[in-house]
């Protein structure tokens, strides 16, 4: 808006001096104000009545326009003197241009006097903005202040909204003075996936026997409340669709991702696009809980940031991988580890994000390197939803850690993990690729071999870190 403000104010500077106006009327909007009303809009009434005393008369307005020269800066003439209705055609369209220049100008006004960055924001918000974006918590700490302001909208789209509280999804509703006693509100779209995972309420009595985890979405999905659903995805391969589609009614593949190149490419130093990979005990433990409810698996952190960093080797940007835990104390391990093995050195970096399941829905990447956690219990993986938002976060390779002989037992979980074990449950690498991407098809799976365990996996690694040593030593010695 300032940038713009100058912008005009030079605009202004130069019609004045095309009119040999010495005063300063560019300084500033309120100047320019004057400038329109004393010097433009005067000079425009005066053209008018002179076409209008000679109608029809060929070479009036190019004689008598009083902006030619501000204008003469155009690719072609303006005017060419032969036709009235054209030539004043073409005046009122030069006219158009500085009115609406000189109301680009007034809306300006405001910045001038309004010194602060906070009211300066109010102005836009209330008076320019188009859209206005916000959570529904900054909705309840701001609302009497959107009161104060008048803030006004009329149609209301909330995003993820089945993974809001009920009671949260009211508020948005409220952030205007009723007019006559009614909302001005006439709009309201809700936006969400019922099959994802709902609002978070920790405490266990108002979530299981208050029923506070149902969002209003879902409530409104299961009083039969008529809806649209969407039945084709964009985001991910088919093959790794599948993982998560029978989940919904008739979910299909929009045609960007049969058609586009990227999926169907492979990925490059893998056989598969997605595998689950079988993990045993390391150094003879598998998960541990260092306090209540923080389980953290070191086998499985340890071959996450392993596979992560192959990838890199490889030359897969570390902005698109992420890495993702369904346990919060597995995420701060990934981290740990990272930041030791990674982190410090340019050819690792750290991934673009180490996250939980949870606080990733709504996300998505290329790649997802995703960790189980668990070796004695399903936990809360056992929730479907939380199974959806972890397969479906991946667009073009899925790579799962974890216990097959758990999971594999989970009734609720067989529909994903059937698809998932006909494939081997050691990691399967194409080690005759050396860099990303690929020219192999993703159905081609390569001269796949298979990694015996985090042990092997680590081997791999330190050999490709010291072949790209090698080479990088030989390239600067050349």
């Amino acid at each position: 808006m300032l940038a713009r403000r100058l912008e005009l104010l030079t605009e202004v500077e130069r019609l004045a001096r095309t009119l040999q106006i010495p005063d300063d009327v560019g300084y500033t909007c309120e100047t320019a104000a004057h400038f329109w009303l004393l010097h433009v809009y005067s000079r425009w009434e005066e053209f008018i009545a002179s076409c209008e005393s000679a109608p029809g008369t060929p070479g009036i307005v190019r004689d008598k326009f009083p902006f030619k020269e501000f204008f003469s800066n155009t690719p072609e003439p303006v005017f060419s003197g032969e036709s009235f209705e054209r030539d004043m055609r073409a005046a009122k369209g030069c006219f158009r241009h500085l009115t609406t220049m000189f109301q680009e100008l007034e809306e300006c006004l405001a910045f001038e006097l309004l010194k602060s960055t906070a009211d300066r924001a109010n102005y836009l918000m209330t008076k320019q903005a188009k859209i206005v974006a916000m959570t529904c918590t900054h909705a309840a700490l701001k609302r009497k202040d959107f009161l104060r302001l008048g803030f006004k909208f009329d149609n209301l789209l909330m995003e993820e909204s089945a993974q809001i509280l009920e009671i949260e999804t009211f508020i948005p509703m409220l952030l205007q003075r009723q007019e006559d006693g009614l909302s001005r509100l006439k709009r309201c779209i809700l936006i969400g996936d019922h099959h994802q995972l709902p609002p978070v309420v920790k405490n266990m009595a108002f979530q299981k026997y208050s029923h506070m985890d149902q969002s209003l979405f879902t409530r409104f999905v299961r009083l039969g409340v008529p809806y649209v659903e969407l039945n084709a995805q964009g985001r991910a391969r088919p093959s790794i669709a599948k993982l998560y589609n029978w989940r919904y009614r008739d979910l299909g593949d929009l045609p960007f991702v049969k058609e586009d190149e990227r999926f169907h490419l492979a990925n490059a130093g893998f056989a598969h696009e997605y595998q689950f990979i079988d993990v045993p005990d390391y150094e003879g433990r598998g998960e541990s809980e260092p306090s209540k409810w923080f389980y953290q698996n070191l086998g499985e952190a340890e071959y996450v940031v392993s596979v992560y960093q192959y990838m890199r080797l490889l030359g897969y940007p570390a902005s698109k991988i992420s890495i993702l835990s369904t346990y919060n104390g597995q995420k701060h391990l990934i981290r740990d580890v990272v930041e030791k093995r990674c982190a410090g050195h340019p050819w690792f970096g750290r991934p673009s994000k180490v996250a939980t399941v949870d606080k990733f829905q709504g996300q998505q990447n290329d790649y997802i390197l995703l960790s189980l956690v668990r070796t004695r219990m399903v936990g809360h993986l056992r929730d479907v939803r939380r199974l959806v938002v972890a397969m479906s976060r991946a667009r073009l390779g899925l790579y799962v850690f974890g216990r097959r002989s758990l999971f594999e037992q989970c009734y609720e979980l067989q529909p994903t993990f059937l698809q998932l074990l006909q494939r081997p449950d050691k990691l399967a690498l194409v080690l005759d690729e050396y860099s990303h991407p690929t020219h192999r098809r993703v159905e081609d799976i390569g001269r796949a071999q298979l990694v015996g365990g985090l042990e092997h996996m680590a081997y791999i690694v330190s050999e490709m870190f010291s072949k790209c040593i090698h080479m990088q030593s030989v390239s600067s010695s050349i």
